[in-house]
């Protein structure tokens, strides 16, 4: 089992940035890859940025392409969303995920809730305009 707990979510005005932080425990030699995710209210949950845990390689989703960076500190299990240029829209409540599946695989799998089997509880990030 391995464990996510995201940290870093807030309130911001527009044009503001956030650092979210998700640190996981547990078997974390198993996880091959992990994500960023994000939920607004009344909508479904929305691929926000991956990142490979072998070597760095990310995808992001187009409304945050540009904006919002992903990074990761192996030697902590730590992964990092930078989020720049925050705007009313992104507004959510922003989950971390983990997966074990070996490979890579393309943006569109990998940007997709369905491919991860682990979460943390969430972080919330209201950007007020």
């Amino acid at each position: 089992q391995v464990q996510l707990a995201e940290s870093g979510g807030g309130s911001v005005q527009a044009g503001g940035s956030l650092r979210l932080s998700c640190a996981a425990s547990g078997y974390t030699n198993t996880m091959n890859s992990m994500g960023w995710f994000r939920q607004a209210p009344g909508k479904g949950r929305e691929g926000v940025a991956f990142i490979y845990r072998g070597g760095d390689i990310t995808y992001y989703g187009s409304s945050v392409k540009g904006r919002f960076t992903i990074s990761q500190d192996t030697a902590k299990n730590t992964v990092y969303l930078q989020m720049n240029d925050l705007k009313p829209e992104d507004t959510a409540m922003y989950y971390c995920a983990a997966d074990d599946t070996p490979g890579i695989g393309g943006a569109a799998a990998r940007l997709s809730p369905d491919e991860y089997n682990y979460w943390g509880q969430g972080t919330q990030v209201t950007v007020s305009s």
